[in-house]
């Protein structure tokens, strides 16, 4: 997803390089050209950005959302030329954990607007977005790219207009756009032709601000779920008595998920609410009427099932806001819901996460490479129309950046659609300092050595990460759970990108160093790229796969995880596609899909392919497991492949887990594991 190119001359590779417009000096009076570094060779699948050498850092975590937006388009143009400027937005992993891992010399900045007084000779301008237009900020970006310019606010820019950056505004995009699909539509028709065709990115405008800490110790509990429960037997109306709230403020009900690591939270129907015995409020989740008391919506979604339902799953949850009338005595809500709710309330008003912000993050990448930047909805037609439009406009093989709207339904049908097109997905909204990481070189990987066992009557257990489809993954949650003391302790298989290569060699390089014998790496769905095999045009998908497998073999993760999905349903390979996987990839075996069942078929009679079912606890883990041996017969191995949700179990579940098990029960790598089966199956064994 990244790229732009001219020819620069080498002898023996033709290299695609791409080039930066005028640069303002200084004064803003004499402009001179300053030309990218950035490499991309035409067989390359993402840029190369010339070495890190020494960065100026700043440290924008509690930054405004505005800043956040100007420093990271700032950094955009300021890497492509060579990389220097590196943005602290995130602290989950540490927020000088990757930066020294770089082992580069770096200044941190005490004030991050000397940052911009270092390079303001390095911008050509401003272009402000329209606060009242969100999707402004990335057609704002896309500018940016293309003229060299930095981001800002409308109030950003009068500063920057002003001593001592005298920075002169090159667009206003203020009141030029009525609404998201005005503006794409907009920068299709003038921008378009002039961005990078070799990726395309995909960014939210906005995210929710980051809230206080500990806000959930604002409300009392009312009740929860105790039992776990995951397929609506408990579902009734729940009455609950929150005249204890009552008092000069409104009233703040919260439902969330009582159980978070598993993904089954509270499920709203219909709620009604009485004061004094008369009714304030009464509505159904996902119609108009609900509106008028959604205070929070959070990462809660609506759902046509059971007649219409809010559900609220891990941490995500939503809050509805009650106006009592004064005086009143009693205050009742009486809620029709299932699952794994948890209930509380509060006279306080929390802060909303509706409250939106601009950000940076992956906005660096986007500049530095004149990448055109949107946000179209692929469940809205008008918006979807629009995106295959942009899709039909790229050569099979080109990588999009970012992610989707609508959260998993806006995953699956947009990852289908630009399958359909021949296009891959790397999810990177949340990833940062990508202009930095795509500045460092890749080592030859040097995988640990390991023997496969005997193949024995024994009950073979392989566990598989999930994620790998996953930039950001990389950078924040893996790097959490490669760094729990237990692993290595039990062998595990980590889904990951094999563009890593390409985008963050230095990252590439950490987990390939540091791992054990009982890790290895594999590539995650489904390839090199997330993508749906049967949706993409099978006229290309053998070439495709044929150029990414480079990448496979690089990086020694030559196990492919594959997900397979059409109209939103995991479903089987086609003949064709599964094919063009045995030629092109020739994998040892193959695992497929996140199902509530496991198995193991031949493909063509030649490669094993094991079905992976998904767990989210340790102890749905165990009770697969218990389950397997009790229909076990002893008399011949049987295969079980389970995949770890990344975001709620870690290395020391699943060691906990592994040694709860009994002798009959070995656990094994990808590689290991599918060798046994090639045994099994009277397969030969691959090296």
């Amino acid at each position: 997803m990244l790229r732009k190119c001219t020819v620069i001359g080498l002898a023996i590779v033709c290299t695609l390089s791409m080039t930066m417009g005028a640069v303002a000096s200084a004064a803003g009076d004499k402009e001179k050209t300053r030309e990218s570094t950035i490499s991309w060779p035409t067989e390359q699948a993402l840029p190369s950005f010339s070495k890190v050498k020494e960065l100026d850092v700043a440290d924008i975590y509690d930054a405004p959302g505005d800043i956040k937006l100007m420093l990271a388009t700032l950094q955009g143009i300021v890497n492509r030329v060579e990389p220097r400027v590196y943005l602290l937005e995130n602290k989950e992993e540490g927020k000088f954990t990757w930066l020294n891992d770089l082992d580069v010399k770096y200044k941190v900045r005490d004030d991050y607007w000397q940052i911009v007084r270092t390079y303001a000779k390095e911008i050509n301008g401003v272009i402000v977005y329209d606060p009242k237009i969100p999707d402004s900020v990335n057609v704002a970006t896309t500018l940016a790219g293309l003229k060299g310019a930095v981001v800002a606010s409308p109030d950003l820019a009068k500063k920057l207009q002003a001593a001592p950056y005298n920075l002169k505004v090159l667009d206003d995009l203020q009141g030029k756009f009525k609404d998201r699909l005005d503006a794409y539509t907009w920068q299709y028709e003038n921008l378009w032709s002039q961005t990078t065709k070799r990726m395309i990115v995909g960014l939210s405008p906005q995210t929710s601000i980051r809230l206080p800490d500990n806000q959930e110790d604002l409300f009392t509990l009312l009740g929860q779920d105790t039992t776990q429960e995951r397929d609506g037997a408990n579902k009734k109306v729940y009455d609950f008595d929150l005249s204890d709230s009552l008092g000069d403020s409104d009233v703040y009900l919260r439902f969330g998920d009582a159980f978070t690591q598993d993904g089954w939270g509270a499920a709203v129907h219909e709620v009604t609410v009485k004061a004094d015995g008369e009714t304030i409020a009464q509505f159904t989740a996902g119609t108009a009427e609900e509106e008028a008391f959604l205070y929070d919506r959070d990462g809660s979604q609506v759902s046509e099932g059971q007649g219409g339902h809010r559900f609220a799953d891990n941490g995500r949850y939503f809050i509805y806001k009650f106006t009592p009338p004064a005086g009143a005595k009693q205050l009742t809500a009486s809620v029709e819901m299932w699952n794994q709710y948890k209930v509380s309330v509060s006279s306080v008003q929390p802060v909303s996460s509706e409250q939106k912000e601009p950000y940076g993050y992956l906005r660096d990448y986007a500049v530095a490479n004149k990448a055109m930047v949107f946000w179209l909805d692929s469940n809205i037609p008008e918006q979807r129309e629009l995106f295959e439009k942009i899709l039909s406009d790229v050569k099979p093989g080109t990588p999009y950046l970012g992610w989707f709207s609508n959260d998993v339904d806006g995953e699956f049908s947009g990852v289908e659609i630009t399958s359909n097109h021949g296009v891959y997905v790397l999810a990177a909204d949340w990833f940062s300092n990508l202009t930095v990481f795509s500045g460092t070189k890749a080592n030859k990987p040097k995988p640990a050595a390991v023997k496969t066992p005997k193949l024995e009557n024994k009950i073979y257990v392989t566990y598989t990460f999930s994620e790998g489809d996953n930039f950001q993954y990389n950078q924040h949650r893996m790097r959490i759970l490669w760094d729990d003391p237990s692993r290595g302790k039990v062998p595990l298989n980590w889904t990951s990108s094999p563009l890593l290569y390409d985008a963050a060699p230095a990252m590439l390089n950490y987990f390939n160093e540091t791992a054990t014998a009982n890790d290895q790496i594999i590539a995650g769905p489904s390839g090199a790229g997330y993508f749906y095999p049967n949706a993409w045009p099978a006229q290309s998908f053998s070439a495709f796969l044929k150029q990414s497998n480079s990448y496979m073999e690089k990086t020694g993760m030559t196990i492919p995880y594959v997900l397979n999905r059409i109209d939103s349903q995991n479903v089987p390979l086609d003949d064709a596609h599964a094919a063009a996987y045995m030629k092109e990839y020739n994998p040892a075996g193959m695992f497929l899909s996140w199902e509530d069942h496991y198995g193991v078929e031949l493909l063509g009679g030649k490669l094993p392919v094991s079905t992976i079912q998904g767990i989210s606890t340790a102890q749905d883990g165990k009770t697969i497991l218990d389950n397997a041996k009790a229909g076990w017969d002893g008399k011949s191995p049987k295969f079980v492949s389970l995949g770890l949700l990344a975001w709620s179990l870690t290395p020391s579940d699943i060691a906990e887990l592994q040694a709860s098990l009994g002798p009959e029960f070995a656990a094994v790598r990808a590689d290991q594991y599918f060798s046994l089966i090639r045994s099994a199956y009277g397969l030969p064994v691959k090296p």
